[in-house]
């Protein structure tokens, strides 16, 4: 058949149609989804303050923080509001339906609004704890740490950053000085994630000891982090928070090994067998 007439023929209308859209349906706004709809708020000035972060839309979180002090507390446009909206983020981002590029979105939209509650605060908001993190000496891949920083920063919590191709040394200073709940280390390369026991062991050569000690990036794995005391195997960057809380609570890292999926709420292929 020659083309022209294959095209007379043609249905193009179904052609073009995506394929996801026939075998999954439609695709939904983001505070239609079931996840986001459990941690949205529902009244306002809190339901547009978060729909501004979950949009990464800085200069709407701007002025709806900027509308909400006029009504309400600073530290309930941060925790009610503005927490709420990247909490359904992190749930957009864990079911694939958020990337990258739509979390930094988010993160700005949500330090942009902070910074004008805080100033109406007249202080920082008290953080919920430290958490030390860095990439593994030689490793330039600080993609995932910059996550973990992000969500912990979102979180509550005070994230120090000590960058991407950090010596062991300058990872056991930062932990005498900041005293954190949580070290985090990330690694791309199997060459590079060898620093994590080598940081645990000189650790605990100088007594020193953090409560969880999370390790993750694209050449970890499981069995080798639980190979050496006070590793935790991260699996997604935004469980961070929540094993920095449950630290804070009191768990300590072996309890965290054994209720992994317990804690960051979730089904954990890497961990089915402690479900």
């Amino acid at each position: 058949m020659a083309f022209s007439e294959w095209a007379k023929k043609a249905d193009f209308d179904m052609m073009f149609k995506r394929y996801n859209v026939i075998i999954e349906g439609p695709a939904i706004k983001p505070e239609d989804d079931p996840d986001v709809k459990k941690v949205l708020p529902k009244d306002e000035p809190f339901k547009s303050l978060a729909m501004a972060v979950i949009f990464g839309d800085t200069e709407k979180a701007v002025q709806a923080t900027k509308s909400a002090l006029d009504m309400v507390s600073p530290l309930d446009v941060i925790e009610k509001g503005l927490a709420k909206g990247m909490d359904a983020v992190s749930a957009l981002y864990a079911k694939g339906a958020y990337f990258l590029p739509d979390i930094m979105l988010s993160a700005d939209a949500m330090t942009a609004a902070m910074a004008v509650a805080e100033q109406k605060l007249g202080r920082a908001r008290e953080k919920k704890g430290t958490v030390v993190s860095f990439v593994a000496e030689g490793d330039p891949h600080d993609i995932g740490k910059n996550l973990v920083v992000m969500f912990l920063k979102a979180n509550g919590f005070e994230a120090v950053d000590l960058g991407r191709d950090v010596p062991d040394k300058e990872v056991i200073e930062a932990v005498k000085k900041y005293k954190p709940v949580m070290l985090t280390g990330t690694a791309l390369m199997t060459t590079t994630m060898t620093a994590f026991p080598r940081v645990a062991k000189a650790l605990q050569e100088q007594g020193i000891s953090v409560p969880v000690f999370g390790c993750g990036g694209g050449a970890v794995k499981r069995d080798f982090v639980e190979s050496y005391d006070m590793g935790v195997y991260g699996v997604k960057a935004f469980h961070a928070p929540k094993l920095a809380e449950a630290a804070l609570a009191g768990k300590s890292w072996k309890d965290l090994r054994k209720e992994y999926p317990k804690v960051v709420g979730e089904f954990v292929a890497e961990y089915a067998d402690r479900m």
